[in-house]
């Protein structure tokens, strides 16, 4: 898999540089440490300044990966298709002081690319994955005791 460079933040948005590249699991250690598993992500990261004339990236992101069904505990595959605005800023201090809801990160003259991609996959990410028509969802039904409270509420009746 391609090993993204590092990029000097503010030179890459003045010289409005776009770089792709794909990933794999492999390259992205917190995915990985976290029981993802896929292929490969696609990746375009472009630089260039937003519409209050801030410097920023955009990054765009297709692909796919595996996690793990929190109903089932079955393997699930999640569809990854986002886009995400980054405005740079000069500090903690000035992304701290901001109260206008945009996401920001600090410029430097080292950005990992990766880490950046990783950053807004884990982002990107359900809280609590599970299928949309899951079978213990399903089954959960059928034949089942029923619970204590729809007992008591049987016997009110």
């Amino acid at each position: 898999m391609l090993q993204p460079a590092v990029i000097d933040g503010l030179a890459f948005v003045r010289a409005a540089g776009v770089l792709k590249g794909r990933l794999g699991i492999e390259s992205l250690p917190r995915l990985a440490r976290s029981g993802c598993s896929g292929s490969v992500l696609d990746f375009v990261l472009t630089g260039g300044n937003n519409e209050r004339d801030k410097p920023e990236l955009r990054l765009a992101v297709d692909g796919s990966v595996r996690l793990q069904c929190q109903r089932c505990l079955g393997a699930m595959d999640f569809p990854l298709r986002f886009e995400a605005q980054l405005e740079l800023a000069a500090s903690e201090d000035e992304i701290a002081a901001a109260d206008d809801g945009i996401e920001r990160i600090v410029a430097a003259r080292d950005m990992d690319v990766a880490v950046l991609v990783e950053d807004e996959i884990i982002l990107a990410l359900p809280m609590v994955p599970k299928h949309e028509q899951c079978s213990a969802a399903e089954g959960s039904d059928g034949g089942a005791k029923p619970s204590a409270f729809q007992a008591l509420a049987a016997l009110k009746n």
